[in-house]
């Protein structure tokens, strides 16, 4: 079963500057949770949160590109309603396996346990059922990430066809997947999973094609102009700005008192750059 850092990334049109950290905390922890929730994930796995003004982004780490079988035990029906007088099967437990997957007049004898509770006696119905494959469990996790984004009014846009409608935060034009270095097959929001994402929109490398999933912070950096942390870019931001005051003699004041409009900035820009000005 082959471990690997999976990435995902949401490229967008500029998204609110305010709601930015909020959004992209959501979204790297809802897909976590999903992952994790359909055994996918290790219990040593790490989830990275990336958030700029044209992207939302999750990095988690030893991520398996299958999940784990699990044994699944199900109460079915009374015994006295599953079988008849006679002891073979009833209508009504050949049509529920048949529900289960199992062929008409089949009983699976193996698989079926009889439980006293309560003084009634029960059938039950075990069952190993296969683990989820990444495709499919990143599919349900993202879907679920964007139903869940904390924002209270979404944009509602076409398609390149023009006629296909789509709703989210703002229009997406891109949507990468990576599980170490292979593309997950995903569509969402009208986009195609691959390895292309965008560097600064004009100071960076326009296309930077992933080659594996643990590269993608680091050469957006280099190549892209772009810190796609949040909490990085703001550190950034907020240590120009205290060496620019120390420089001319000034302060920022209380933290408390720039801190919203400091995370304002940071969900402004991708590549952050103090400059001092004087009225």
């Amino acid at each position: 079963m082959s471990s690997a850092t999976l990435l995902v990334e949401l490229f967008t049109e500029e998204l609110p500057p305010k709601s930015l950290r909020k959004l992209g905390e959501s979204f790297s922890k809802s897909i976590f949770e999903s992952i994790r929730a359909q055994g996918l994930a290790s219990d040593d796995s790490e989830a990275t949160m990336f958030a700029s003004p044209r992207r939302l982004a999750a990095s988690i780490t030893r991520v398996n590109a299958v999940g784990t079988d699990k044994r699944v035990r199900q109460k079915l029906m009374p015994t006295k309603v599953a079988f008849a007088a006679d002891g073979k099967p009833s209508a009504a437990l050949i049509k529920r396996l048949e529900k289960e997957g199992y062929a008409s007049g089949v009983m699976p004898d193996a698989d079926l346990t009889r439980v006293v509770e309560g003084g009634v006696e029960y059938l039950y119905l075990d069952q190993m059922i296969p683990g989820q494959t990444l495709p499919f469990a990143l599919l349900n996790a993202v879907k679920g990430a964007i139903d869940e984004l904390p924002v209270a009014k979404v944009m509602s846009y076409q398609l390149a066809d023009g006629m296909t409608p789509v709703r989210f935060v703002r229009p997406v034009h891109g949507l990468v997947a990576l599980h170490g270095s292979t593309v997950v097959r995903i569509h969402v929001l009208g986009q195609d999973a691959g390895a292309m994402t965008h560097g600064h929109r004009f100071q960076g490398a326009a296309d930077i094609e992933l080659k594996h999933a643990d590269e993608y912070e680091s050469r957006l950096e280099n190549e892209g102009g772009v810190i796609a942390s949040f909490d990085k870019r703001r550190a950034e931001i907020m240590r120009l700005l205290l060496a620019h005051a120390e420089q001319v003699g000034d302060t920022l004041g209380e933290p408390e008192d720039y801190a919203a409009l400091l995370d304002e900035v940071t969900g402004l820009v991708e590549r952050p750059t103090v400059y001092v000005g004087k009225f």
